[in-house]
């Protein structure tokens, strides 16, 4: 099941929303990436700390100071794709 829409999205998600052509381009190129075994793996091992940390909704598991924690899912992929100065 995928999670809920986040009701305070980011600038990124509004524009996936809102652009239908890009959002096509987007998916398919991170298909291709998220099929790799390295990603698979990495998903798998993300999957496990969810589900012994439980998290609430709109949570993500973030990779800060060595360890794995609950933090906003918004937070954490801001910080991880951002390509602003």
């Amino acid at each position: 099941m995928a999670p809920k829409l986040s009701p305070n999205p980011g600038r990124t998600a509004r524009h996936y929303r809102k652009n239908k052509a890009s959002r096509d381009h987007h998916r398919a190129t991170e298909g291709k990436t998220g099929s790799t075994p390295a990603k698979k793996a990495y998903r798998a091992s993300l999957g496990r700390a969810r589900r012994k940390a439980n998290p609430g909704p709109q949570q993500d598991m973030s990779h800060r100071g060595g360890k794995i924690r609950p933090e906003s899912r918004k937070t954490n992929r801001a910080r991880g794709g951002s390509r602003r100065s």
